[in-house]
């Protein structure tokens, strides 16, 4: 999917807003780079949606447009002056109305990648960790026995 320009992601959002929610958007949305971990912010002084451009790339359009109506919720129910913080009633009660997630999935290329993995010789737990270990000073954390590197 490629990114949309900004008329045509406003076109977006209005068009899933009238769809999910029966309603208008319009305020402001836009990309912005700077994200890194999150999928999209509302910003409520500002009347603002930002959306990740990373998730237009990396993800399928099913979990860019659970953003998209992830971030309406925030916007909608601050319209209408409700809860609309993620520990608020009314914001999980619209979550689910709307089909959409609470949580983004993480980005394939954020995800931190193992690189050393040990077995313990005497219950086989696996571990995984990104820097390497001392063997002969750590042992398993469950029946204290020796790591072997796998």
């Amino acid at each position: 999917m490629r990114i949309p320009s900004d008329i045509e992601l406003f076109e977006l959002v209005d068009k899933l807003s009238l769809k999910y929610f029966n309603k208008h958007f319009v305020d402001k949305v836009y990309f912005n780079t700077r994200l890194r971990t999150t999928g999209g912010r509302y910003l409520p002084s500002k009347r603002v949606i930002e959306l990740n451009p990373k998730y237009v790339i990396e993800s399928n359009k099913e979990e860019f447009y659970g953003i998209i109506k992830h971030e309406l919720c925030h916007y909608h129910l601050h319209i209408e002056g409700k809860g609309y913080n993620h520990g608020d009633r009314e914001f999980k009660e619209l979550l689910k109305a709307t089909g959409s997630p609470r949580h983004c999935s993480p980005l394939p290329s954020q995800k931190r990648k193992h690189r050393y993995e040990y077995q313990c010789n005497q219950c086989g737990f696996v571990y995984k960790r990104i820097r390497k270990v001392n063997m002969k000073k750590y042992r398993c954390g469950k029946c204290r026995g020796s790591l072997k590197e796998i």
